[in-house]
Formats: C-alpha cells, sequence, structure tokens
C-alpha cells in the first residue's frame, strides 16, 4: 500500500491564514529559484508571453484559466512558470493549480505538505477522470481559478505524439463558466534536468517556450448541447481538439527551437 492521501484535497479546501502565509513563502523561493535556473543559467525564448500575462491580469474574475502543455520533465513544473514576471509569479492567489502524480509527489508527509503549499492536488493515475482530484479541479474553475494540466498523463520522456487522457476533456465539459484554454509547448526542460541519475540541474542549455493563442470553446460546448452529445463523446471531441492545437504548435515550436 502507498501512503494514505485521502487526507490532502479535505486539508486543501480548507486552507488557513498561516497556510497561506506558508504557501506565499513557497511559492516565491521556489519561483526565484526557477527563475534564476531557467534565465541566468540557461537560454530561454519564450514567444507570446503576453498571451499568458494577459490571461492571468485581464481576464473577467469569474472566467476560469486552463493551461496545458507538453511533459518532457520533472522540471516542466516549475520551469514553464518561472518565466512569468514576477507580480504574477509571487502573487500565490494568482498562480496556478496543478494536477501531481501522487506517487511520486506525494509519498510521505512532507513531500505532500510541500507539494500542498505549491498548489498541486494528488491525481492517481490509473482511476479514471471521476476521482476527488478532478472534482476538486471542477470546483476550483467554478471559482475563477487556474488550472493546469499536464494531459499526456506522464513524462513523456520519448517525446512520442501521444494519446491525451480524457480529464481534460471532463473539465471543459463540466466547468460552470467556459474556461479561457490556453496551450504551451516547450522544448528543453528535458536537458535542464535530464530523465535519468543523478537528476541533477544542468546548465547553459537551450530552452524555447511557446504560448498558443487562447482556444476558444464557447460555440464548441453549445453545439455538443444542443445536439445531446453524451459525455463520452463530448470528452471525445473536446479532447481530440487540444491534441490538434497542440500538435500544430509543436510544430511551430520545433521549427523556432532549431533555428536559435
Amino acid at each position: 500500500m502507498g501512503y494514505d492521501i485521502k487526507w490532502i484535497i479535505p486539508k486543501l479546501r480548507n486552507s488557513t491564514n498561516l497556510w497561506n502565509f506558508a504557501s506565499s513563502i513557497t511559492f516565491a523561493a521556489v519561483g526565484i529559484v526557477s527563475k534564476i535556473i531557467m534565465e541566468w543559467l540557461n537560454k530561454t525564448t519564450v514567444y507570446n508571453k503576453h498571451i499568458i500575462e494577459r490571461a492571468l491580469n485581464s481576464r473577467p474574475k469569474e472566467v476560469p484559466l486552463i493551461t496545458v502543455s507538453n511533459h518532457h520533465s520533472c522540471f516542466d513544473d516549475p520551469g514553464i512558470w518561472s518565466t512569468l514576471n514576477l507580480k504574477n509569479l509571487l502573487n500565490r492567489r494568482k498562480m496556478r493549480w496543478s494536477l501531481a502524480a501522487h506517487d511520486i509527489c506525494f509519498t510521505n508527509m512532507w513531500h505532500s505538505y510541500f507539494f500542498m503549499l505549491g498548489k498541486c492536488i494528488p491525481v492517481i493515475r490509473g482511476n479514471g477522470i471521476y476521482q476527488e482530484a478532478i472534482d476538486f479541479c471542477i470546483e476550483k474553475l467554478g471559482k475563477g481559478d487556474w488550472i493546469h494540466i499536464f494531459p499526456e498523463g506522464k513524462v513523456n520522456m520519448f517525446k512520442e505524439n501521444m494519446r491525451l487522457k480524457w480529464g481534460i476533456g471532463r473539465l471543459i465539459f463540466e466547468s460552470p463558466v467556459v474556461p479561457l484554454v490556453v496551450p504551451i509547448i516547450h522544448l528543453g526542460m528535458d536537458q535542464v534536468l535530464p530523465n535519468k541519475t543523478p537528476y541533477m540541474i544542468k546548465i547553459k542549455k537551450k530552452i524555447t517556450l511557446y504560448y498558443g493563442e487562447p482556444i476558444d470553446f464557447s460555440e464548441m460546448l453549445i453545439g455538443l448541447r444542443k445536439s445531446n452529445a453524451d459525455e463520452v463523446e463530448a470528452r471525445k471531441a473536446i479532447t481530440d481538439r487540444i491534441q490538434n492545437e497542440l500538435l500544430k504548435l509543436k510544430a511551430a515550436t520545433e521549427k523556432l527551437h532549431t533555428q536559435l
């Protein structure tokens, strides 16, 4: 039996002022260290950064944000977010909630508290889309919060075009308010933190990060509901659209990455 995580999501639902303060300190410490790694010790190029900054600072309060990206390294999160402007990076309330594998990030009490303070939600891989972690994300979307998800469902070490998990389809279909969805592709993270022992941070590597245009699901969701599409059909259609957008963005990012 693995570590018991049943207490974690109830704890995340009932945070105190002291907890929020500790969470702010955690975000600041991890964010600043990651920014040093990404922007000082390595060469990071970010395209369309204005898209994420606009999404964080200008979207209506009731509109939730979902970001989706490929997953090449255990440093992807927080590496991606370390490139944000400091006013967003250090604002715990604005920062993302992120699904994290329970058998990697939540293996004991100390690891659990660290990742909880970093607004990570333990997802049990293999338990499907109807589990408490996804329910919790939908609750947060209803409050206008930001959820990040790696829809490949694991670190894609061989960078294959993997079939995306349908959890992202459920989040978008069941969100109380149609979310703003921003796709992201990054390349080079696995050079900064390789997926092999001794798992040491590297320097002088090249990273490319590309934010795609937001995907508007309003018309698709209206059409799915008018056609009385069942939940399975809806999740598949939504996930397929995200997959297509990420594949197009991946091709553009690879081209830019080779030119640097």
